[in-house]
């Protein structure tokens, strides 16, 4: 039955993706009624929305009055055991007499994690997890990073040629990647919370940050400029309804009524900030000293590499100093995808730090 149930758990990871912004900062989660005798999805649920019903409680009342005793419930996490802005999801599948209850991952929050699957445990039911997994702590890993660390999830996008640079000699940056490469990057801008960029490069391009793709949303904005070198007038502060986030030490200033100032010490301090605002996933695209800071603080979770077909020989190097004298210093990766797009290459991977 474990190949009908990895079938029935990407029904559920397909299903739940759909609701990315809506239920932060719960998790993305999608739960499946079975008939095992009958091989017959009988109903699905989905948690659509922060603060309504969870996926276990829509499965079950879409479903309707049915004999649940025979029944098999999958769903993407482990159900839930304590009492939230719902009440726990693990007393009702109790109460409806389940035979099976079938999951992904364990609930991540240390405070609660496992206790779901005692309960239906103690209760009689046959517990089965760890069903894709892998797959399951990736569509949810940033609901993984917020409950544990309280941190938003973050993520480097980088361009560059072959031998790692992001600007000539002379000075030029635009364009090292091709067009598929660059709308491939604003629909991954639509799915993060918050783009973040720093003064530097807000002053050499002048960028919108937004999402260029009709129809695609388009992230908070979050401008690092310490001393309040960029002038209110550019394009990242242009009132369109979209959050904006200052980052500055300046705080002097008097900031238009669509900009939130945050002050701060470092990364995690500023990072710490924004979760509290409601950015729970950040993408990072900003120049060399940004990118060297937030690595040598260890504030990276990802990173996208675009690298082009190109070789600019000198230049500027995407990363500084990173005060690595022996290769058991380096910074380590977990490579989880390499793809062509265009005439390009993309290398995602997730950094690996030493807890």
């Amino acid at each position: 039955m474990i190949k009908k149930y990895e079938e029935l758990m990407r029904i559920c990871l397909d299903e739940a993706k759909n609701y990315r912004f809506e239920t932060a900062p719960n998790p993305m989660v999608c739960a499946i009624v079975y008939d095992e005798k009958e091989d017959r999805i009988i109903s699905k649920g989905v948690h659509k929305k922060y603060g309504d019903n969870h996926a276990e409680v829509n499965a079950i009342e879409n479903a309707g009055n049915i004999d649940f005793s025979d029944k098999t419930l999958i769903v993407n996490l482990e159900p839930c055991a304590h009492e939230g802005k719902t009440p726990p999801c693990a007393d009702l599948i109790v109460r409806k007499g389940f035979k099976k209850v079938v999951f992904g991952m364990y609930d991540p929050n240390p405070l609660v994690c496992s206790q779901g699957a005692m309960k239906l445990k103690n209760a009689g039911i046959e517990v089965i997890p760890g069903i894709l997994e892998d797959e399951c702590r990736e569509l949810n890993k940033v609901f993984i990073k917020n409950i544990t660390k309280k941190l938003p999830y973050v993520t480097i996008k980088i361009a560059t040629t072959f031998d790692s640079k992001i600007v000539t000699a002379g000075g030029e940056s635009k364009w090292i990647t091709g067009e598929s490469a660059r709308e491939y990057v604003q629909k991954l801008r639509s799915k993060h919370f918050g783009i973040l960029s720093g003064s530097g490069t807000v002053l050499a391009d002048n960028p919108a940050l937004t999402c260029r793709i009709k129809g695609f949303r388009s992230p908070y904005r979050i401008i690092i400029d310490r001393h309040g070198k960029i002038p209110f007038d550019y394009q990242v502060f242009c009132d369109d309804g979209v959050k904006i986030f200052l980052a500055t030490n300046n705080l002097e200033r008097d900031f238009p009524k669509n900009v939130t100032p945050v002050e701060f010490a470092n990364f995690r301090d500023l990072f710490s900030k924004l979760y509290n605002f409601g950015v729970y996933s950040i993408l990072v695209e900003t120049g060399k000293t940004i990118l060297t800071a937030l690595l040598k603080q260890e504030m990276a979770d990802e990173i996208y590499k675009f690298c082009a077909p190109k070789i600019f020989g000198t230049g500027m190097d995407f990363v500084g100093d990173l005060s690595v004298f022996k290769i058991n210093e380096a910074i380590k990766l977990d490579f989880k995808e390499m793809q062509k797009i265009g005439d390009d290459a993309l290398i995602r991977a997730k950094f690996l730090y030493d807890d």
